[in-house]
C-alpha cells in the first residue's frame, strides 16, 4: 500500500498582501499527477488545510474542488483539522464529503471508535489502519481546576494525549486481530513535538498548557503522519515518525536557498503490514521567491541578476535585507529605484538584526540633550519594522501626526513667549497716572 502524507495546505493564506491562490492550484494539479503516477491509495492532510477558521470562498472552492478531482484517481481521501481550522467548518461537509470517499476528522470525537478506521487501497482491500488524531484542543481533553500551577495543566494535558494515542492504538490492535493478516496501522497527528524546528510563521500552540508533546509517548505506529511544522523533518531520530511540511513556502525563512525550497510531500509505501519506505517527492517552487541580504552595494549587484520587467515570465517576491552601518532613512526610496526596472517585487524590506540591535545600543549612550525632539522620534521609529507598502504608508502618516503635533506645540510655545514678553513690557512700563503726574510736574517746573 502508498500513501503521501501532506500537511499545512493554508488555503486562504494572504503572504504580505498577496494571495497564494495560483500557487495551491498549481500544487494540487502537481500533487494529483503524482498521485496517478504513483499509484497511491491514499491521502492523508495532517491538519491546517486553511489559513483561518473563516477562509474565503475561492480557498473553500479550491478545498471542494479538489475532493472532486481525486475522486478520478480512486485514492482515498483523510483530512484532519489543524489549529488555525474551525472545527465547525470543516464539521459542516464531513457526512457530505465521506460519500465521496473522503475522510475528515476535524477536531476530538466523543468516542474513540470514531478515530480508528480501515485504508483500503484501490482495489477495495483493506491494507493498512489510521489511527487519525487532529489538533487536540486543550478544552477538549481536559478540565482546569482551582489552584492548578502551570506545570500541573502541562502534565495533565500531556497525560491525557497520550492516552487518547494508546487508546486508539489499542482500537487498532483489536480491530486488526480481526483481519485475515495483519496490516500497518498509521497514527496522525497536528502538534509540536519535542525538539521540532519551526519557522517565522509557525504559530505556537498549547501555549500555557503545553509546549511541545514528548515523541516518546507515541504509541508504536508504523508509521506517525505529524503536521504543524512547516518544516520537513523526522521526529526525535526515529524514521516513521514524521512532519511533512508545508507544500509552498508560508515564510521566507521557509527557502532553503535562494533559488528553490525544501518542500516536499512523502510517499510512504508499506509491504506485507509493515513500513517498506519513505520517499520525499520535492514540491515544485510554483512562485519564485529570493531572499537578498547584504549591504546596498550587495545588494544592487545581486538585483543585477534579475531579468527587466518586459522580458521575464514571472516576477520574483523578495526578502530583502540591509546590512548598513549607517542610519538610512531613505532605505525605501533607494531599494524603489535599484528595482523599478526588474522584475521583482519587494515583499519585505528590514535591516539586519545585527546592525538594528548596535544601533540600539548606540543610542543607550546618548542623552537627550544631545538630541533634537525630532531626531528622538525618528530614533524610535528605528526600532520598528515598516516593511510593506502598507506599513510604509502608515509610516508617512505617523511623521505627518508628529510634525503636526510638534507644530502646533511649537506655535504654543512662541504665543505663550509673546503674551510673557508683553506682561513684561507693561510692568516695566509707567501708567497712565504716571505719565499724567509725569506732565504735570514737568509743565510747573516749566512755569
Amino acid at each position: 500500500m502508498r500513501i503521501i502524507h501532506t500537511s499545512d495546505w493554508h488555503l486562504g493564506q494572504y503572504f504580505y498582501g498577496k494571495s497564494r491562490a495560483a500557487e495551491h492550484q498549481a500544487f494540487m494539479h502537481w500533487l494529483l499527477s503524482q498521485i496517478e503516477q504513483h499509484q497511491v491509495d491514499a491521502l492523508i492532510v495532517a491538519g491546517d488545510i486553511f489559513d483561518t477558521g473563516t477562509p474565503p470562498s475561492y480557498a473553500r472552492a479550491l478545498y471542494n474542488q479538489f475532493v472532486v478531482q481525486i475522486q478520478q484517481s480512486g485514492c482515498q481521501l483523510i483530512i484532519l483539522g489543524g489549529n488555525h481550522d474551525s472545527v465547525s467548518t470543516l464539521n459542516e461537509s464531513r457526512h457530505l464529503l465521506a460519500c465521496l470517499n473522503t475522510t475528515v476528522i476535524p477536531g476530538a470525537f466523543e468516542s474513540v471508535n470514531e478515530h480508528v478506521m480501515p485504508f483500503k487501497n484501490r482495489q477495495g482491500e483493506v491494507c493498512a489502519i489510521l489511527c487519525g488524531l487532529p489538533y487536540l484542543r486543550p478544552r477538549d481533553m481536559v478540565l482546569s481546576e482551582s489552584g492548578e500551577s502551570s506545570g500541573d495543566k502541562q502534565r495533565k494535558l500531556g497525560e491525557a494525549i497520550s492516552d487518547l494515542y494508546q487508546s486508539c492504538f489499542e482500537q487498532a490492535c483489536a480491530l486488526n486481530a480481526t483481519l485475515p493478516s495483519p496490516v500497518a496501522i498509521v497514527a496522525t497527528g497536528h502538534l509540536t513535538t519535542v525538539g521540532a524546528s519551526t519557522s517565522e510563521s509557525v504559530r505556537d500552540i498549547y501555549i500555557g498548557s503545553l509546549d511541545a508533546f514528548n515523541a516518546a509517548q507515541f504509541p508504536p505506529a508504523d508509521y506517525i503522519a505529524l503536521g504543524h511544522i512547516h518544516r520537513p523533518q523526522v521526529v526525535a531520530k526515529s524514521e516513521h515518525i514524521r512532519y511533512s511540511g508545508s507544500p509552498i513556502p508560508l515564510s521566507f525563512d521557509e527557502l532553503s536557498s535562494q533559488h528553490e525550497t525544501n518542500k516536499s510531500v512523502f510517499l510512504v509505501e508499506f509491504t506485507e503490514g509493515k513500513l517498506n519506505s519513505v520517499t520525499p517527492l520535492m514540491v515544485p517552487l510554483f512562485q519564485p521567491m529570493q531572499v537578498l541580504k547584504g549591504d546596498l552595494a550587495s545588494i544592487e549587484q545581486q538585483l543585477r541578476a534579475f531579468d527587466d520587467k518586459h522580458n521575464a515570465e514571472q516576477t520574483t517576491w523578495l526578502s530583502i535585507e540591509v546590512s548598513q552601518q549607517d542610519y538610512l532613512s531613505d532605505l525605501q526610496s533607494r531599494i524603489a529605484d535599484l528595482t523599478q526596472d526588474k522584475a521583482v517585487e519587494v515583499l519585505q524590506l528590514k535591516r539586519a538584526r545585527s546592525q538594528r540591535q548596535q544601533h540600539i545600543k548606540q543610542l543607550d549612550n546618548e542623552t537627550l540633550s544631545e538630541l533634537s525632539v525630532s531626531q528622538v522620534f525618528a530614533r524610535r521609529l528605528a526600532q520598528e519594522q515598516f516593511d510593506t507598502a502598507a506599513q510604509q504608508a502608515q509610516l508617512s502618516r505617523i511623521n505627518q501626526c508628529f510634525e503636526q503635533v510638534v507644530a502646533e506645540v511649537e506655535a504654543e510655545r512662541n504665543h505663550q513667549e509673546t503674551a510673557a514678553s508683553h506682561v513684561l513690557q507693561e510692568a516695566n512700563s509707567p501708567t497712565i497716572t504716571e505719565n499724567k503726574q509725569l506732565d504735570n510736574a514737568q509743565e510747573g517746573d516749566q512755569g
